[in-house]
């Protein structure tokens, strides 16, 4: 669906994007994750046909950004960093105008609109004027927008920036819903998020591609350890044991003094034999997951190890 061949972009001397070469199949969620200042926007705009690359194509569908970009524009919905909103207008009057814009049938704009508010949970403020919504409504907004003409191809720039852990969640789930019906590419430096989200993760650092994979294909790429915290209801030397037994576990240490809590170095993800282990040695397992602490770790780790080679 798309199909990124050798881009590069400089402003004057400055090198935005390098030689950057990726695929992205049709109904896919693909994440950009990089640092701010990586890129992440220059590609997502080359895509957009919102500038030119200084060398390199890249094609959606069968259309290429250079020889076609109105024909791209057509396939794709965008939604840049900073919502496209008109303050003074009301929610369902601006995607109407959107739709319009984007040449939707004057007949199948009031259906396009609905199924578009429908997707993005707008219907409550379709009658609220832009500039009165809160942060969280206008990100869903700008997304409405991006959807009005019903694209194949969505791309977001930082969807969920300056948005609340609540609103995080919402817009999340919204992404996930959109999953097969349009192929999305989204970009983020949160990684914590975009592994939630995306089905692969192209990682960008000073314009070039450093690696891409699953979380669990980037661990194994960097040979980077998992670690795990768990809550027990209490513990003693058989729970622990038993923790230590477990193919897989490298170290055992207590996260907190006088509580329960246990972080665990393993050495691929082995949470359910953990969790099994710590029922058959007699314990009381009440939580068990992974440290946020230790993605950001990766992500940082790929890049230094991409910058020392």
């Amino acid at each position: 669906m798309i199909e990124v061949r050798s881009i590069s972009k400089f402003y004057g001397n400055k090198r935005a994007v390098e030689n950057l070469s990726f695929t992205i199949k049709e109904g896919e969620i693909v994440g950009l994750l990089g640092l701010n200042g990586a890129g992440k926007s220059t590609i997502l705009k080359v895509l957009g046909c919102f500038l030119v690359p200084s060398h390199g194509d890249a094609r959606i569908g069968s259309h290429s950004v250079l020889e076609s970009p109105d024909d791209v524009r057509r396939m794709i919905g965008y939604l840049p960093d900073t919502p496209p909103l008109y303050n003074e207008m009301p929610t369902r009057e601006y995607l109407r105008f959107v739709a319009r814009l984007k040449n939707v049938a004057n007949d199948q704009v009031p259906s396009f609109v609905d199924d578009a508010m429908r997707k993005t949970n707008l219907h409550e403020v379709a009658e609220v004027r832009l500039g009165e919504l809160s942060h969280g409504f206008r990100q869903r907004v700008g997304i409405a927008q991006a959807l009005v003409h019903k694209p194949r191809v969505l791309i977001l720039d930082e969807p969920i920036n300056g948005l609340d852990p609540i609103q995080i969640v919402e817009m999340r789930d919204m992404i996930l819903s959109l999953k097969g019906e349009h192929t999305v590419i989204l970009s983020s430096h949160i990684l914590s998020e975009i592994t939630k989200t995306c089905d692969r993760i192209l990682v960008i650092d000073r314009g070039r591609l450093v690696a891409e994979g699953s979380e669990a294909h980037l661990r194994g790429q960097v040979n980077q350890t998992l670690e795990v915290r768990i809550e027990l209801e209490a513990f003693d030397d058989r729970v622990r044991e038993a923790i230590r037994a477990v193919p897989g576990v490298q170290e055992i240490k207590e996260a907190r003094k006088n509580a329960f809590y246990l972080d665990i170095l393993c050495s691929s993800d082995i949470r359910g034999d953990i969790a099994k282990a710590v029922v058959q040695a007699g314990g009381r397992l009440l939580s068990l997951g992974k440290k946020e602490a230790e993605l950001e770790t990766l992500f940082l780790k790929l890049i230094k190890t991409d910058g020392a080679s």
